[in-house]
């Protein structure tokens, strides 16, 4: 009986520790960044766009690698 009292206290304490610092900040939490204008760009889109780009610049190897990470990350 005493281990779930002690295991349902650290869990208070946890749940407190984790949720008060952002309830007292009230209003201060970081609000949702505004959708960008227009239709939402699929991932594949996304892929067709930097594939042909990057065959347009006529990278290969590393640097096409690392163009289309850049790419794809918007």
């Amino acid at each position: 009986m005493r281990t779930v009292f002690v295991r349902a206290l650290a869990f208070a304490a946890f749940i407190a520790f984790v949720h008060l610092p952002a309830a007292a900040e009230g209003e201060a939490r970081p609000k949702a960044a505004p959708a960008k204008a227009g239709p939402p760009v699929s991932q594949q889109d996304r892929m067709r766009k930097c594939n042909a780009d990057a065959k347009q610049k006529s990278l290969k190897g590393d640097e096409r690698r690392a163009f289309m990470s850049r790419c794809l990350k918007g």
